[in-house]
């Protein structure tokens, strides 16, 4: 019999929240990648890279906030 300590409930919106946060690091992944590969093909201008790269910032600080709420602070 295997007993788990979080409700069905609780596991399930953990479970999303992993799945949307896979989601977000490939995105991450893309943009970087897109970013990189406009610089250096010398593409896309200063306004285009800047737009990229506040979005992949945003992304970042999603991803943080969502890691946040999967893995609580442990007090020591």
């Amino acid at each position: 019999m295997t007993v788990h300590h979080n409700p069905p409930e609780k596991m399930a919106k953990e479970e999303v929240l992993r799945i949307e946060l896979e989601v977000l690091r490939e995105e991450h992944r893309d943009l970087d990648a897109s970013i990189e590969a406009l610089q250096e093909k010398g593409m896309g201008d200063q306004l285009t890279l800047q737009r990229l790269k506040r979005k992949k910032l945003a992304l970042k600080d999603e991803i943080a906030r969502l890691e946040d709420q999967i893995t609580p602070d442990i007090i020591a």
